[in-house]
């Protein structure tokens, strides 16, 4: 069920309405009946899974509270084992056997191992990475096991989070499944506004921009030049808009009925190191790999070469966590060497600046800085967009081929877009960039607060105009994190 779509549209009515109806006690059934259907709309049979590994998840908690010594950590490792091996099965199994045919072709051999005609199940890496949270975090002695075994399951299947977050640790939400909501109406303007905002983002800013990025992408080899560079700008916005358009859906969604998610983006394009950006970037997936993997490796307090090491481990499982693809894997790479060389250069860049002169230039700086990250993260997006590394290795061997020449290409029509999809998606990218500057400096619904009742009323109404008459539902493209 996208929640882009009037069928969401309808549940969301049905449940939120239904959940303030309810006595205090039936609200769990009806959400978790309710997460369910959810994600049987997409493919009916996957709930098996995502059932088999909550029940192996809810009993190694309590086992895991109620021993002691080494079985505490047999109990841990099988539960990990357990979800490790249904991503590695439905996600990577078919990529590695891919892989190790090709390397035993080029011996004379052919791998035993047959290929799996299977689906991958929406979100499987999403709420695969918040159960073992709970486990490792009841290891830790953070988190008290849950004894009912309904809340445990709707802390892993609330439908507003389930297929594409954020990934939320049970400190922050299995408490709140307990608390009595009760009606308020801050609550649910405020659930309202993000998730109109998160649907501005999406169909009316990612899914007009994906037709572009798609028209490009899917034959990069007909373009060169100023069409990869622009479809290649444009797909930074449109995952932006796309994933972060998802999350305030989710958290406004989560809102209406009295639940705080964490925030899982926080104006990454305004970043001014490539560090900074992923302080701001799906932020529940980037403290999930710093508090669970970068910091038992060692984090930074090691031996340089160490620290390095152990940032590159991380990016690179964080690469191959988001696809079975190489071009995901040099994805997450790229970005881990981007952070090796920014630490250890900086020192470097200081005396830099100092010996042009720009070192009391702080405000040039700052903007280089900000232009930088963000050709970067252009340049590393590549990757993940291409389809594989041949395509990769085209685009980025063509960025400035016959570039003047190519601009021609960029008319309206060539690249499946109109001068009227040209003229709203700048539009829409100002509005965004304009609100995403104000947030910098004082939130959003502050600012808004601060507003005469007239002023935030027409804001309400144009952003709803907005969605509605240059919303592009005939797409009812899903969010790309999804595959994912």
């Amino acid at each position: 069920m996208l929640f882009n779509s009037l069928h969401f549209a309808v549940f969301f009515i049905i449940i939120t309405v239904t959940y303030y109806l309810l006595p205090y006690r039936f609200r769990w059934i009806l959400l978790l009946s309710g997460s369910c259907y959810f994600y049987m709309a997409f493919v009916p049979v996957y709930i098996l899974i995502l059932g088999f590994t909550i029940v192996i998840d809810f009993f190694a908690g309590i086992y895991i509270e109620r021993t002691k010594g080494p079985l505490r950590k047999i109990f841990l490792i099988a539960s990990l084992i357990a979800n490790i091996s249904v991503l590695a099965i439905f996600k990577y199994y078919n990529f590695l056997n891919d892989n190790l045919n090709e390397l035993l072709g080029n011996l004379g051999h052919a791998t035993p191992f047959p290929m799996l005609k299977i689906l991958l199940p929406i979100g499987l890496s999403f709420h695969t990475f918040q159960a073992m949270s709970y486990t490792i975090e009841v290891y830790r002695k953070n988190q008290v096991a849950e004894k009912h075994f309904g809340i445990y399951a709707l802390y892993v299947m609330f439908y507003p989070q389930l297929v594409a977050g954020p990934i939320e640790r049970p400190q922050n939400v299995l408490h709140q499944f307990y608390e009595k909501h009760s009606f308020n109406n801050k609550n649910i303007t405020d659930g309202l506004k993000l998730i109109a905002w998160g649907l501005f983002k999406k169909v009316v800013i990612a899914d007009r921009l994906s037709v572009i990025v798609n028209t490009v992408y899917n034959n990069p080899k007909q373009f060169e030049g100023a069409p990869l560079i622009f479809a290649t700008v444009l797909f930074a916005f449109q995952i932006y808009c796309d994933f972060s358009g998802y999350s305030d859906i989710a958290l406004g969604t989560a809102r209406t009925i009295g639940f705080r998610l964490m925030t899982n983006f926080n104006t990454p394009y305004f970043s001014k190191s490539i560090s900074e950006f992923w302080k701001r970037w799906h932020i529940s997936l980037s403290t999930w790999f710093r508090d669970y993997l970068y910091i038992p490796l060692g984090g930074n307090r090691v031996s340089k070469f160490r620290w390095y090491l152990n940032l590159f481990i991380t990016f690179l499982i964080s690469g191959l966590w988001h696809g079975a693809n190489w071009t995901y894997v040099i994805w997450g790479s790229l970005n881990g060497i981007y952070l090796i060389v920014e630490n250890s250069t900086d020192s470097v860049r200081i005396k830099f600046y100092n010996f042009i002169g720009l070192h009391n230039k702080k405000l040039l700086i700052s903007k280089l800085s900000l232009c930088s990250t963000f050709m970067l993260t252009c340049f590393a997006w590549i990757f993940f967009r291409a389809k594989d590394l041949h395509d990769a290795y085209y685009i980025i061997s063509n960025l400035t081929t016959n570039f003047v020449p190519s601009i021609n290409n960029l008319k309206p029509g060539i690249l499946g877009s109109t001068l009227y999809d040209y003229l709203i998606g700048f539009l829409a990218l100002s509005v965004l960039l304009l609100v995403e500057k104000i947030q910098m400096q004082i939130s959003i619904n502050k600012w808004l607060n601060h507003q005469p009742m007239m002023m935030r009323t027409l804001i309400y109404c144009a952003l709803i105009m907005c969605i509605l008459l240059f919303g592009m539902f005939d797409l009812e493209e899903q969010f790309i994190y999804f595959q994912f």
